[in-house]
């Protein structure tokens, strides 16, 4: 059984389908890419996952349950965290503080302690900023806090838009480590990305999206040898 099973997902905006026929799937402990251009139809993926949008057609299936149409507080409550492509912290609140709120959404095993040591320890930096505010930390910091927020839900699957957008090329390297820890601690991740180049080489498996349809399933390698792929994304054919 699958993590996350997503079967033939359409997705309708007012009069317009966004996606059509969507179908990918995450397991525990591996990272997974859905790669697009912008507007392609990533972060509708991932905001019907979360239940900000309802699926028109097809299922979306978490540990072997259908949670398509859920309310976003009753997917959250099931162990599914998200961190959007902006961040969205809360920036009346302090480091320690956005991430101290994710443990009260979900009761679990681990106390929120644990939960919040372990975000500290994944994001070793934000400890050192856990008194500042929202808005008194970088572009990166607040990409690792948005994670780490995620993380302290006790998420079992993260969702995570764009974590390398707009970020200068030092952080990136330092933000996919955090991520492959993540996974070493058991979760499974989802992640939309639209520059190949930025996605991990630990990726398990990678979806190429173009105008809402999935048009490549595979490895990252097999999409950098792969020239109707790259065309799609950009990028060269090795």
């Amino acid at each position: 059984m699958s993590l996350l099973r997503i079967d033939g997902l359409d997705v309708h905006i007012q009069s317009s389908q966004i996606l059509r026929g969507v179908s990918l799937r995450v397991e525990p402990c591996e990272v997974v890419c859905l790669v697009g251009r912008n507007g392609a139809g990533k972060t509708t993926t991932l905001r019907t996952v979360m239940g900000y949008r309802r699926p028109s057609a097809g299922a979306v299936v978490f540990k072997g349950e259908a949670i398509g149409g859920l309310p976003t507080h009753a997917i959250a409550a099931r162990g599914i965290g998200f961190a959007p492509e902006e961040s969205e912290i809360f920036a009346d609140l302090t480091v320690a503080e956005n991430i101290e709120i994710a443990t009260w959404t979900r009761p679990t095993a681990r106390t929120a302690g644990e939960r919040i040591a372990l975000a500290y320890e994944v994001f070793p930096r934000l400890r050192a900023y856990a008194a500042r505010g929202g808005t008194q930390i970088s572009g990166g910091e607040r990409k690792m806090l948005s994670i780490a927020r995620a993380l302290a839900l006790d998420a079992e699957l993260l969702l995570l838009d764009e974590p390398f957008e707009g970020l200068s090329p030092a952080v990136i390297p330092t933000i996919a480590e955090s991520i492959a820890a993540i996974t070493r601690l058991g979760p499974g991740v989802l992640l939309a990305e639209s520059n190949i180049h930025h996605v991990p080489a630990f990726a398990s498996r990678l979806y190429v999206i173009e105008r809402g349809e999935i048009v490549f399933a595979g490895s990252l390698e097999e999409a950098h040898r792969d020239a109707a792929v790259l065309r799609v994304i950009g990028g060269r054919a090795s």
